[in-house]
Order: C-alpha cells, then structure tokens, then sequence
C-alpha cells in the first residue's frame, strides 16, 4: 500500500512552472505584458513562501485532451487561496479549502480546476496564490475518474487517522480520570491539540462551518495548535523518560528548545516574517532530534520506556526532518506526506499509549511487590507484624459490630537464642521457617497467622471462644513438637510455648496481646507440654 502512495504521488512532468515576483493588473498577466518576467522553477509544484499575492504561469508540455474530462489539481492545498485563469476565459476560477470559494464536489486533498476545453501542447494558463503560509502545492492534470478514486482513498485514510487520534483521546481522558497519572494529561492535550492542527490543514474543520468560519483560515490558530501539540508532547516524553533525573542535561536543552518555540510564535504572530517561522522550524527540528538521542541513551540504559519512545518517535522525526526539509526547499515537496504525517501521529499516540499502560501495569506489579513485602514476613511466608495487628484491629472491630467471640494463640520457640548460638542463624531461620509452615496447616482458612517479632507467632481465631482457642493451640503444639526437624540432613528436636487468651468487653488490642503474652510465659513457667490461658493468669 505505501509503495502504491508514493507511485501515485510522483506526477507526471505536465508544466513547466513559473514564477512571477509582483502582483500586476489580471489583464496585463493575461496579455503576456510580463511574459519575459516570468521565472521558471524546478520541480512540479506551486511553492509560495511571499504573504503578497503573486503569480505562477503553467504551461503544458504535453497535449491535454478535453475528452479525458481533465482537471487541474493542485495538492495539499492547506490554507491557500488560489485563482486559475484559463485560456479565453475572462475572469477566474477561484478555489480555496474554507470559505465561500470551497468546492464541496471533491475532498480536501486538493484543490481542482476543470479543464473543459483542454489544452494545447505549450499553451499556459495563470494562477494567482495568496499563501497566508508556506505550503507546497503539488501539481498535476488527472482525468475526472482519477480524482474521484483519490478523494476515496484520502477521505478513507484520513477518516481512519483522524478516528484513531479520537479514540485515543478518550482513552487518555479515561486513563486520565480513572488513574490519576498526570502524564495522561500532556497525552491528552498532545492528541486533542494534533487533531485540531491536522482537521484545520488537512481540511476535515470545514465540516463544522460555525468553527470554521471563525478560526479555519487563520494560520495563527494553526501556529498555536503546533505549538501546543510539541510543547506537550515533548513534556510528556520528558516526564516519560524522567529526562530531569537521569539526563539533566538534555533536559535543559528540552527546556531551553520549548522556550526558544514561545518566543517564536508570538514574534511570528506579530511580524509574520518568513525567517521566524524557518528559524522555529530549526528549534523544532532540534528539540526532536533531542529527544531521540534521549530515547537512544535510555535503550543503552535500558530503561524500558525508552524503547516505545524510540518505536513511537522515530517514524516521526523522519518524517518531521523530510518535512522541514520540503519547507526548506532542500528537495521537492511530496504528496504522500499529506497521509504519512498523520499516520506517524496516529502510530506515536498508539504506541505511547500502550507504552502507558505497560509502565502503569509495571508501577502496579512494582506496588504489589512492595505492598507484598510490606503484608507478609519474607523468611516465613506469615504476615508481617504490620500486617497481623492490622488484621486483629478489624477482627476485633468485627467481633464486636456481630456480637462474636474472637481468640487469640501466641507462641515462640523455646530456647531459640540457643539453637541460634549453637548452630547459627541459617539454622535457627528454618526452625522458625519450618514451625510457622506446621502452625499454618493447621489453622483454618480464615484464621490469620503473623510474625509478631523474633522467633513470637501470633494466631487470630475468629469466631472462637476460649476453649475452642486451646482446642486449636493444642493442636498447634502437638504439630509442632510432636516430630524433629530435618534440616542439612540432621534432626533437631523443636517445641514451642503458647498462650491464649480471648477477647473482652473492653479489651484494647494491646491487653489482649498482653494477656496471651502473659499466658505464654505461664507456659514456659509450668513446662513444655502445657498450654497456658488468659483466664489463668489474670482474674477475669
């Protein structure tokens, strides 16, 4: 399909073009008073960089037969205003893309001009522009069949550009919404702003004549909506690549890019030389430049964002650096940017957002990570002791909204300082990794199984009174210290003391901890195989 646009946008050598650098009397050009002033220019395009009308002379290299239907047509037209003098004719055919002069008969690809009568080999024909800006105007003469099947395919292509920028507006205004990031935000902006700059060059705003009528012909809305979409879109790829930490000085010069483009709007705004729009034009190509060496040194870095932007931004600095060079007049202008530009719009916003979403499911992984670490203990899979007295303030809570007991086991090892002193710290961390793994097959699903501290397990027994809770502690006990632990090969003999206690009226969590602590050290006091109550210890 490419290599079909860019056959098709080479036209066939038709005229000879011509330029004349002053605005004469109509009649006086048509006359042929200042034939001899005309000056003849390469390429096959109509390129005026004056904001005064001037006039271009095209004459025919070649027999144009009137029973072809032949049309002028006169590509990428944006905002310029064109009349076309033909032989015999006494006054013009006037052609613009908004305005009263806008032919609604054919898309916004060009504009064309019948050619009723044909053309004789070397007959010329005149045509006045007035170019509010510079714009390249492809030439070339089609038959009406010809015309038609272009405008299908420049509606059809344009239509699906234009509706994929939308679409991926509104994602960006959900992920806006929904997720809080502010870089969705200068996504947001840096869509809504390229729709507005391409609907209003590419034609699609004479659709709505109330918005054309008041902004659609004038360049200085085009020049803020440009200079939005690359000020946004170069902030969201600096915040993107996180450019003011990792590569301050490129950043600066990012910054120092984005302010140099202001400046050059509003002097281009008050003075609209020709030189402040090719100097801005440079910045441009600066600042784009910059921001690909910044995703070229990430991909060496290996930052992962640097390679969507580096997928995303280079069709478009290609195609950006091809453009100004058009602008330039470096080499001739090319139709099938009208569709390639676009596309590299539509392509970037496409890959940024799934670079988006891929950053923000890795932030989530990278949360859920951290939230993990934080909620469960790492050597022994329990809850952290963050996490347990979290989890006993809600079961204390519930208990008391539902009216229902609620229990609690806390357990040590018994002389853990020394089997760490005798066989070391690995040693004693699978002691403590083994027992808390017995303790938690033995609970229920909704029982809750934490690491308080050291070598201290805490045990929350919802729904449970006392003597259910030694029930289950006994059979935590007996899972414990009824077989040694392999470990390396060797068995160790383990057991653990455990406390109970259960919640009262006007408990605190702090004094049920307390009691059931209590309650444990009552076990180590009365020996190993006994299990020790709050009930005991304290007069309940």
């Amino acid at each position: 399909m490419l290599g079909m646009l860019l056959a098709a946008s080479v036209p066939a050598q038709d005229f000879r073009v011509a330029r004349l650098d002053s605005d004469p009397v109509p009649a006086e050009v048509m006359a042929g008073a200042h034939d001899a002033e005309f000056a003849e220019v390469e390429g096959q395009a109509i390129f005026e960089t004056r904001r005064e009308p001037r006039w271009w002379r095209l004459t025919t290299t070649r027999p144009i037969d009137a029973a072809d239907t032949p049309l002028l047509v006169m590509r990428s037209p944006y905002l310029n205003q064109v009349e076309v003098w033909l032989p015999g004719e006494a006054m013009p055919v006037q052609r613009s893309i908004y305005g009263q002069f806008a032919d609604y008969e054919y898309s916004t690809r060009a504009l064309v001009t019948p050619l009723p009568k044909g053309l004789a080999s070397g007959e010329s024909l005149y045509v006045r522009v007035l170019a509010p800006t510079s714009q390249p105007m492809p030439l070339s003469i089609e038959s009406m069949s010809v015309v038609h099947r272009g405008d299908l395919m420049h509606v059809a292509l344009r239509s699906a550009v234009l509706a994929t920028m939308v679409v991926l507006a509104i994602l960006a205004l959900g992920f806006r919404v929904g997720v809080g990031e502010s870089s969705y935000a200068y996504l947001l902006l840096t869509l809504m702003a390229q729709i507005g700059y391409l609907s209003m060059t590419g034609g699609e705003m004479r659709l709505a004549p109330t918005l054309a009528g008041l902004i659609g012909s004038d360049p200085r809305v085009v020049h803020l909506l440009g200079l939005i979409a690359v000020l946004a879109s170069s902030h969201f790829l600096a915040f993107y690549l996180n450019l003011g930490e990792r590569q301050p000085r490129l950043m600066r010069v990012v910054e120092g890019c984005s302010g140099a483009l202001c400046v050059l709007l509003l002097l281009s705004l008050a003075t609209g030389a020709e030189i402040v729009v090719n100097i801005a034009n440079l910045v441009l190509l600066m600042l784009t430049g910059t921001l690909f060496v910044a995703s070229i040194v990430g991909c060496v870095e290996r930052l992962r964002a640097a390679y969507f932007v580096l997928l995303s931004w280079l069709p478009l600095f290609v195609l950006t650096a091809w453009r100004i060079g058009e602008l330039q007049e470096w080499w001739p202008a090319s139709g099938w940017m009208l569709y390639a530009f676009p596309a590299g719009f539509a392509v970037a916003g496409l890959v940024l957002m799934v670079g988006l979403a891929d950053k923000m499911h890795q932030l989530r992984r990278d949360r859920d990570r951290a939230s993990q670490m934080a909620t469960y203990d790492k050597l022994t899979g329990a809850l952290s002791r963050r996490a347990i007295e979290e989890r006993l303030r809600a079961a204390i809570e519930e208990a008391r909204a539902r009216r229902t007991r609620l229990s609690i086991v806390f357990f040590d090892i018994d002389r853990f300082k020394q089997i760490n002193d005798e066989h070391g710290h690995r040693i004693g961390d699978e002691f403590l990794r083994i027992i808390v793994l017995r303790a938690r097959n033995r609970l229920r699903v909704y029982d809750a199984c934490g690491r308080y501290g050291g070598d201290e397990i805490l045990v929350i027994l919802p729904d449970t009174e006392l003597r259910e809770a030694m029930g289950v502690a006994e059979n935590l006990r007996g899972a414990i210290n009824g077989r040694p632990l392999s470990i390396d090969g060797r068995l160790f003999e383990a057991s653990v003391s455990l406390g109970v206690a259960e919640l009262h009226q006007d408990d605190e969590m702090a004094q049920l901890i307390e009691r059931a602590d209590k309650a444990l050290y009552a076990s180590k006091a009365a020996g190993r195989n006994r299990v020790s109550n709050g009930h005991a210890i304290t007069t309940a």
